[in-house]
Parts: C-alpha cells; structure tokens; sequence
C-alpha cells in the first residue's frame, strides 16, 4: 500500500487587517479584498476548491467585524460541498465548514456537515485520513466550548473511528489510533482517551521495524504532549529517537529523525528538536539518489528555518 508518512501540517497564518465594509473591504496593505477573494472562489473548477476559497472569504468577513457575510459565505461553502467530488477533498473541508459554522453559532449546519463529511468519508482510500476525518469530526461533534456539544453523537463518531483504526495495516495503525486519542480528548471523553493512548503505545511499542517504530513512538509522545503528560512525553521521545538513530538506510533515518524532531518541538523542546533536525540533515546528505535527496532535504530544512524563527 503506497501512502504517505506522518503528516506535519505546518499551517501558515494569514494576519488580516481589514477595513469596515460588508463584504467589500480591502486587506490594509494590499492583497485581496474580501470582494476579490469572493469571486476567486466562484472561479474555481471543482467543488472543494471552491468551499476552501468561501471559507477563507468568510474568515476575513468574520475578522472584519460583518457576522452576516460570514455565515452566508460558509453557508455557500457548504453547498457546494454538497456536490459530487473526490471523496479525499471533499470530506475533510466539510469537517472545516463544520468547524467554522460552530463559530459562527450556526450549530444546526455544523451537525449535518459533520455527518456528511463521516458519510463521504467512506469513499476515501486512504484508511488512516478516513480515520482521522471521522476522528475529527466526532472532537467537533462532543467539543463544549468550540463544538456542538452533542455527546451521543460524539460517541457514535468516535466509535466508528475507533472501528476504522483497527482496520488499518499494522504498519500504519499508530497514526490512527493518535488520531481517534486526540479526538477523545478535544470530546471530553476522558475514559476513552486514556484507554485509546494505551493502545497507541502499545501499538508503537509492538512494531519491529525501526522507522515505523520510531514514527508511532512519535505520535504516541505527542498525544502524551498535548494531554499535559510531560513526562510520559519525554520517554516517549527518548524511544523514539533511539529507534529512529538505529536505521542504516539515510532516507529513512531522516524521515524517523524528523517525524521525533517534530514531536519534540510539539513538546516544546525546540534546542533538542533542533538537535534532531540537524541530524536529520546529515542523514538526508547521504541519500544516494538526487531527486529523493532534494525532497527530504527540503522538508528537514523547511522545519528547521521554521523553529529557528521562532
């Protein structure tokens, strides 16, 4: 099965000044007025490129102060959502819509957003983001401040999440199971996240390949991070370095070194993540061929310059 490694999702955050205005306000500065960003988004050609540039609209509709604007843009994002599409695009946007309609205070759409996102999900090919999709949208579903609060639908989703997880390949299974334990607890489902980080460790620990180990190890650490296990975090961490240190091929002691360096840097250890990435550097110089050097180099440095601004 041909998928890609743990996903980074380094997200770039737009800073938007804009001027009073319903809907036509330009960005101070320059850039594209909320009209312009509008009608960009009418121009383009397929469904979930559309959705993605109303819910941009209607984010800079929000921030400037025009409430109306905001839920009719994201409203039309739904819509067109609603059409035919590949299921991989489309269900993880709506989850987006759902998640912009709870703050919008349009609850009611954000509910059948969510089901339609779970529905479409089941299209999707790659096991672990349908996974995620379904894991993400039972968070929203049981999230009291900034979700529906509706806890047996958020039991029901996560569940089926839990079931989808499962289902995954050995090789795999970590990232889902990470998934679904954020997802418990963003939903407040306290005893179903502590029983879902127990099992991703136990998955992480019962792999034998040194990279794949080194990745759930990592993802295991960041669930910990992010649950106020800090501790638990740093053993983690320290595993999943030494698992990722032990391969011999270079390419995939740089992905291992920097999936760890991520989690590390998610932990809030940015000197020893740092430390990682530089490792990671030296093992991605080594990779023989040209074009798979470039790429790896590439994100390890992308990382890099990210967390040495910071």
């Amino acid at each position: 099965m041909v998928r890609r490694r743990f996903h980074r999702g380094a997200l770039a955050l737009l800073a938007l000044v804009i001027l009073a205005g319903c809907g036509k306000a330009a960005k101070k500065g320059g850039g594209l007025s909320i009209q312009q960003r509008l009608e960009k988004a009418e121009k383009e050609t397929t469904p979930d490129r559309q959705a993605t540039g109303y819910l941009r609209a209607a984010r800079a509709q929000l921030a400037a102060g025009d409430k109306s604007g905001a839920r009719e843009s994201a409203r039309t994002a739904f819509d067109r959502l609603k059409q035919e599409g590949d299921p991989g695009a489309m269900a993880p946007r709506l989850v987006d819509a759902a998640a912009f309609l709870v703050e919008i205070g349009d609850k009611k759409a954000a509910r059948d957003a969510l089901l339609l996102a779970v529905e479409r999900s089941e299209g999707m090919s790659d096991p672990v983001r349908q996974a995620t999709v379904v894991a993400d949208s039972g968070a929203i579903a049981g999230d009291k401040a900034k979700g529906i609060g509706d806890t047996n639908l958020a039991k029901e989703l996560l569940a089926k999440a839990t079931a989808l997880a499962d289902a995954v390949e050995e090789r795999f299974r970590a990232e889902a199971l990470a998934a679904v334990a954020l997802a418990c607890t963003r939903a407040g489902q306290a005893d179903a996240a502590a029983e879902m980080v127990g099992r991703l460790e136990e998955s992480a620990r019962a792999l034998e390949e040194p990279r794949a180990k080194a990745e759930a190890l990592a993802a295991a650490a960041g669930v910990r991070a992010r649950t106020g296990k800090g501790e638990e975090a740093a053993t983690l961490l320290a595993d999943a370095a030494a698992a990722a240190t032990s391969i011999d091929r270079p390419e995939g002691r740089a992905y291992a070194l920097l999936a760890v360096a991520d989690a590390t840097a998610a932990a809030g250890d940015t000197p020893r993540a740092l430390e990682l990435l530089r490792e990671a550097d030296k093992a991605a110089n080594k990779v023989a061929d040209p074009a798979a050097q470039k790429t790896v180099m590439d994100k390890v440095r992308t990382t890099m310059g990210a967390l040495e601004k910071q």
